[in-house]
């Protein structure tokens, strides 16, 4: 029971909805740790995950390095969606490509046209081969 401006109102929570109000888990029928897995924790994995898009600097030279590979890439009708859409990442004019492509061949051909634009030693390839989808 409970008093609010001189009005008396019955409060309906049992100990377990109490219990998920109070901490913001569920509270289950089963003990604890009977059948439960440990969360998953990537944070060793992920630690050194390379660069992300995000990291790319702002600088107008980084932006035009980026959109100088981009263009040569997009020119490329022969290399698929997949190839036209991966992550260039350009830092201090060093290049970063990263993301999933469908051969080997496309794989290389973007590393050389990003190469040929960035120089030969300021290219990390870090593309995939992603795997066939299944019809």
């Amino acid at each position: 029971m409970m008093s609010l401006l001189g009005r008396t109102y019955r409060l309906g929570l049992t100990i377990a909805s109490a219990a998920f109000l109070i901490t913001g888990t569920a509270v289950t029928s089963r003990g604890a740790g009977q059948n439960s897995a440990p969360a998953a924790d990537n944070t060793k994995a992920n630690r050194e995950a390379g660069k992300t898009a995000d990291q790319q600097k702002e600088n107008k030279s980084d932006r035009e390095l980026a959109r100088q590979i981009r263009k040569a890439i997009i020119a490329d009708k022969t290399l698929s969606t997949y190839a036209h859409n991966v992550k260039i990442i350009a830092t201090d004019g060093a290049v970063t490509l990263r993301g999933p492509v469908r051969s080997e061949d496309e794989k290389a051909a973007i590393e050389a046209k990003a190469k040929a634009v960035a120089g030969v030693n300021d290219v990390k390839n870090e593309l995939t081969v992603a795997p066939e989808k299944m019809k």
